[in-house]
């Protein structure tokens, strides 16, 4: 008997049917020659500090670093039955060979391994390692199975991940927790992710919008906008300094008669883009469909478990190896109707042969699995859920555009003279639409110029003079974020680390979405529409942390060394051991630091069924209760008055703003409002507003001012 073992009862289920098993078991399918049994996620992990040792379950600075020489591993309670199943069928006297089926990548290694070795099995192991949930990929995959003994550094490189988290979590989360009096967690890449989302956070508080103007001629066929030749800049060259200044040079042009100085015509070409990877997925899914990285990738699981409509989502590559020449064109070719007119006009060669470009077919870069492109079984389109429709719909015109010729194009550039001020004007002509017939819907028609050659007349009919504020940066959405998560290394000195972190960033795809969830969970960020925000206790954690864990370049050498080691390029003792000096040092220094910092208010349960208390921030300084004059006090979710207790009802909520695409209140800007009353910002203007009102007061009702604050976008 050989027994298999998949990752999930779903994945499980298929593998069986493809193997002809249909015996059902608690836990396991069972056939004549395969017995196939799943873990459900993870059934083994780490102990807990206490686990190992009693002394840690009391927390205490003293105690750290905690640096084990070996960390143990333990069934999860939740499946532990499950783990009985798997253990019992993997050591059972007929069971001749067991085979990994998990999900073919470095965490699915790491639960078999965990599995295998808890259940001190010594069976011969042998890897199905597939990117395709479909029979033909399922059967394709045991006809070329592999001993597992070539995945060993594999292995390495994820067990060296999993307890180099483990000890630079347990050790920074517990000193810093014990420093600084507030719960906090920190890990290798959670705490430089959200570095990212601080300094976005204070590029955006810190920012001064400077007010300028532009001028725009209207010269009856077309418009140009006034700007500076002499300023190289062209997203700055047509700012006017003040109101006069544009109101007198439009005085000056208004009816009068100039030239078209120049006319400038430039063949421009994007050529078609790639084939998705999941950090590209997710970015274009958050773009064009809203979707969150964590519900992208969930919707593409599903799509690859459930529906057998795409190839393994979790990859990292957006290139296809050589020999998938002919299942590509069998993947197109078996696309839905719907897509049928695209496919009918790639530019397909003589016999029917696909068009061949380096920019899909790479052996040297696809990785453990390569770019997310459909299977080659009709997806059944009537029958996905809308959002899953959307996602396959996105993967089946990106396969498709990707083989399609570049869009090409004439960029016009018309400059004219007026009084010898200069006018810009921008034109597009499409030559050929290539690739972007393949999104009908997002066609845009070309910005025609009528035709103009140099020294023809032109008269200012109209001009119109506008009041702009340049804007500070967007906040960070799941694309931004993620963009940044891949690319963290780009702003390092170090030239060759920046070079070695373009194939690591922050985590990995498979992680990242759970990374951002992991922020938003721990209350170090929050989502606010698109628009991911660092919260005040995200701030306050990166004003605390050391760079060797908020700087990308830590996680940066981490990946690199991991992917050295799954190579067999790297031993694991010199990576341990660095992360075991990494652990005494933020250990030490969260004992030795003299950064002081105030985190908000934190919410705690003191008890079963005793409800919760609230902590609250030291009295704010330079502002007090418009309704009796009291101190005023941050807590977790609000700014307000000190006495109440007493019964002032005074609260400004952080988020009462938001709604109308407002920001977050924070210390500073609660004070601006309070004390100035009207707050204009480079988006809009926050209004404080009074008006009479009674609220009980020690029984008694009293006169006083209420608040009413409102927010105008620009």
């Amino acid at each position: 008997m050989i027994v298999v073992v998949a990752e999930k009862p779903s994945v499980g289920r298929d593998i069986a049917r493809v193997l002809k098993c249909r015996e059902k078991g608690e836990g396991f399918i069972k056939g004549d020659a395969y017995t196939v049994t799943w873990a459900v996620g993870h059934l083994v992990t780490l102990c807990e500090p206490d686990e190992i040792d009693e002394k840690y379950k009391k927390w205490r600075m003293e105690d750290l670093p905690i640096l084990p020489e070996h960390i143990p591993t333990k069934v999860i309670g939740k499946t532990k039955s499950q783990f009985s199943v798997v253990k019992k069928l993997i050591n059972a006297p007929e069971t001749e060979k067991v085979i990994c089926a998990t999900d073919a990548g470095r965490e699915g290694e790491l639960i078999f391994r965990y599995i295998y070795h808890q259940a001190k099995c010594k069976k011969p192991v042998d890897r199905l390692w597939i990117s395709s949930m479909t029979d033909e990929a399922i059967n394709e995959g045991f006809a070329s199975l592999k001993p597992g003994r070539e995945y060993d550094p594999l292995f390495a490189s994820a067990k060296c991940r999993s307890e180099a988290d483990w000890l630079v979590g347990m050790n920074a989360s517990r000193a810093f927790t014990l420093r600084f009096n507030v719960l906090l967690s920190i890990g290798r890449v959670q705490t430089p992710t959200l570095a990212i989302l601080v300094k976005r956070y204070k590029e955006i508080a810190d920012f001064k919008p400077e007010e300028y103007y532009t001028l725009t001629a209207d010269f009856g066929a077309y418009s140009g906008v006034w700007f500076d030749p002499s300023v190289d800049n062209d997203k700055k060259n047509n700012r006017l300094p003040d109101a006069e200044t544009a109101q007198r040079i439009a005085k000056e042009v208004k009816g009068i008669e100039g030239k078209v100085e120049s006319v400038l015509t430039e063949e421009k070409k994007e050529i078609a883009p790639q084939l998705y990877d999941l950090t590209s997925l997710q970015r274009e899914a958050n773009k064009k469909l809203g979707f969150t990285a964590d519900k992208t990738l969930k919707i593409a699981q599903e799509l690859y478990e459930k529906w057998k409509a795409i190839t393994y989502p979790r990859t990292d590559s957006r290139y296809l190896p050589l020999d998938m020449i002919g299942r590509a064109k069998l993947t197109l070719q078996k696309l839905p109707a719907n897509y049928q007119q695209f496919v009918q006009n790639i530019p397909w060669k003589e016999e029917g042969k696909l068009p061949f470009s380096k920019r899909i077919f790479d052996n040297a870069k696809v990785s453990d699995h390569h770019a997310i492109i459909p299977t080659p079984q009709t997806a059944p389109l009537d029958k996905l859920p809308a959002d899953a429709a959307k996602l396959f719909d996105m993967i089946a015109r990106r396969t498709v555009a990707a083989f399609y010729p570049a869009h090409e194009y004439d960029q016009i550039k018309v400059v004219s003279r007026v009084c010898g001020h200069a006018f810009r004007s921008l034109g597009k002509t499409v030559r050929i639409n290539g690739w972007k017939d393949v999104y009908p819907q997002e066609e845009k028609g070309d910005d025609q110029l009528p035709p103009l050659q140099t020294s023809d007349p032109c008269t200012v009919q109209k001009t119109t003079v506008k009041k702009e504020a340049t804007k500070p940066p967007a906040p960070h959405t799941d694309a931004s974020l993620l963009a940044a998560m891949e690319h963290a290394g780009k702003e390092l000195e170090d030239e060759e680390l920046r070079e070695q972190m373009k194939g690591s960033g922050l985590g990995t795809p498979a992680t990242r979405a759970a990374i951002i969830e992991r922020l938003i969970q721990v209350g170090y960020a929050s989502r606010r529409g698109r628009a991911i925000h660092a919260t005040e206790k995200g701030v306050s954690l990166i004003d605390i942390a050391p760079p060797e864990i908020a700087s990308p370049e830590t996680t940066g050498k981490w990946e690199l060394a991991l992917n050295k080691i799954a190579k067999g390029e790297q031993n694991t003792y010199r990576f341990m051991l660095g992360i075991r000096r990494l652990s005494e040092f933020l250990s030490q220094y969260a004992k030795e630091t003299k950064t002081e910092t105030t985190f908000p208010e934190e919410m705690r349960k003191k008890g079963k069924g005793s409800g919760r208390t609230k902590k609250a921030l030291p009295a704010m300084e330079g502002v007090v209760c418009p309704l009796c004059g009291k101190p005023i006090q941050e807590t977790e979710k609000a700014f307000g008055c000190s006495d109440w207790k007493a019964g002032c009802h005074f609260t400004l909520w952080k988020n009462c703003l938001t709604r109308g695409g407002g920001p977050m209140l924070n210390e500073k800007l609660v004070k601006l409002i309070l004390n100035e009353k009207t707050v204009k910002g480079s988006s809009g203007t926050i209004f404080l507003n009074g008006q009479t009102l009674s609220f009980i007061k020690n029984r008694e009702e009293t006169p006083a001012v209420s608040v009413n604050i409102k927010y105008e976008r620009k």
